[in-house]
């Protein structure tokens, strides 16, 4: 007999939600856990070596982000092309493994986490999983076009693990469960959620990022300048440096845009800058805190660029924008 979601300790409380074995019967446990956080949770198939199962599991989901932390007993499960069929996955899953281990393949691509490594996987692809006895995980599941937008390169990399001696992974561990943690409100977690995914783009192009094929070396270019808006000094010589290509190249890399680098850095800026003014999250900030934020370092030049590209000076920008939203209101 299945278990019914009576069963377990199952608690809600606004986006906050855990789920635990602890008062299912034994012999019901793995096929509670099975339907109601595998299959409804995550639409994955299960399953688990024969004797006592336990789990618990907790969750917060804050707008389109998921963040949870969970343990349980030996398990596997997969994600098949079924799954994906019936149910799409547009979201990236980050694993941070706390403790024991968890095995990860696609086709012939596979690894094992460990303790304190981190991976990544395209939930978009099927892929297979197994937990050993007694793993505790952090996991933060991301809309796939918010990944894309600064890791685009993984499209071609299903799985990632990232270096053990990448310069960012402990900053990323640190996000990780701080975003899984009960007291951030939607704003907090949106930030800290982006941070994240600049980390995983500057962990990911750690290694030898002048192999990557042309195409992919210019996204990856990019996702690093939108992750350093907030540097003034961003330059040529500095991107090219931090890339290990010539300058040479780099403006070759733009050229294909029909842009070139000043230009683009420029306009990508003067975008942040304005989707910072559009912010009702940012009304506290002042115009001039919003722009050093994007990188200008010289107002008057910010603000005769902001009125080129958009028609109006900031602060009017801010307004309209201001009387648009208490409209829709």
């Amino acid at each position: 007999m299945r278990a019914s979601a009576n069963n377990g300790d199952r608690r809600l409380s606004g986006t906050k939600t855990s789920w635990s074995t602890d008062t299912v019967d034994p012999r019901e446990r793995f096929a509670y856990w099975r339907e109601f956080v595998c299959q409804s949770l995550f639409n994955v198939s299960a399953e688990a070596p024969a004797g006592d199962f336990i789990a618990q599991m907790k969750v917060r989901v804050s707008g389109q982000h998921r963040f949870l932390t969970s343990g349980s007993s030996a398990y596997s499960f997969v994600r098949t092309a079924r799954n994906i069929a019936n149910a799409p996955a547009d979201h990236f899953t980050i694993l941070f493994q706390v403790r024991g281990e968890t095995a990860i393949s696609h086709d012939d691509d596979r690894f094992v986490l460990r303790p304190n490594e981190v991976g990544v996987f395209n939930g978009r692809q099927p892929f297979t999983a197994s937990n050993s006895d007694g793993a505790r995980r952090v996991v933060a599941v991301l809309p796939l076009p918010m990944v894309m937008s600064r890791v685009p390169w993984l499209r071609a990399r299903p799985l990632y693990r990232l270096e053990s001696n990448s310069r960012f992974l402990n900053l990323t561990r640190l996000h990780m469960v701080r975003l899984a943690s009960d007291d951030l409100n939607e704003t907090q977690s949106n930030l800290l959620a982006e941070n994240l995914c600049n980390l995983i783009s500057l962990a990911t192009t750690d290694a030898e990022p002048n192999r990557m094929p042309a195409e992919l070396q210019l996204d990856a270019v990019r996702a690093y300048c939108r992750g350093n808006l907030h540097n003034p000094r961003l330059s040529p010589t500095l991107v090219a440096e931090r890339f290990c290509i010539s300058v040479r190249t780099l403006h070759l890399r733009f050229e294909k845009l029909g842009q070139t680098f000043g230009s683009w850095l420029l306009e990508t800026r003067l975008e942040a800058c304005a989707k910072g003014l559009s912010d009702p999250h940012q009304h506290s900030c002042s115009i001039s805190e919003i722009a050093y934020n994007c990188g200008f370092n010289d107002l008057s030049y910010f603000n005769k660029t902001f009125r080129d590209r958009y028609g109006m000076s900031p602060g009017h920008y801010r307004w309209m924008k201001s009387r648009q939203g208490i409209q829709r209101g």
